[in-house]
């Protein structure tokens, strides 16, 4: 049977219904990246700025550590340290709000908010390629879970 969906949106919110807790998951993390990639430069801090400021003590910890990683500075796990350091990470200033949303995302998850409402926040935030995309990996993760991973 052939599935069609006007809006890949609606795709990625059908398959998201149907697949297994892990890639469920991994389809948030997957949504959350591609919202980051849409963000234009300019708020990129604001949004840092916003992330850091949800995260706990030990994934300020981790993103500190990862800043060291790209040798910004000696990293000190707080928050003043992370915004201080973040216009020095230059082209990597991307992969550090992604890694700051992810850890986020998984608190988030963790603590029961609804999947629907973090993917249906991050949704309409893309552009409709980034939707196309995005339901190409919700449709290989939805092949993933059904060829049987352990969810």
């Amino acid at each position: 049977m052939t599935l069609c969906f006007v809006d890949p949106a609606d795709a990625i919110r059908a398959i998201a219904d149907s697949i297994g807790r892990e890639a469920r998951r991994q389809l948030l993390g997957e949504a959350v990246r591609a919202w980051v990639d849409e963000i234009p430069d300019r708020e990129l801090e604001d949004h840092y700025a916003k992330a850091i400021s949800e995260l706990d003590d030990h994934d300020i910890s981790m993103l500190a550590a990862w800043h060291g990683s790209m040798e910004v500075g000696q990293p000190l796990p707080n928050r003043d340290f992370l915004m201080g350091a973040f216009d020095s990470l230059g082209e990597h200033r991307r992969e550090a709000l992604k890694l700051a949303a992810g850890f986020r995302g998984e608190e988030a998850f963790e603590e029961g908010i609804s999947e629907e409402r973090a993917l249906e926040t991050v949704l309409e935030w893309l552009s409709h390629p980034r939707l196309l995309e995005l339901a190409r990996e919700a449709t290989e993760l939805y092949i993933w879970d059904r060829a049987g991973s352990e969810n």
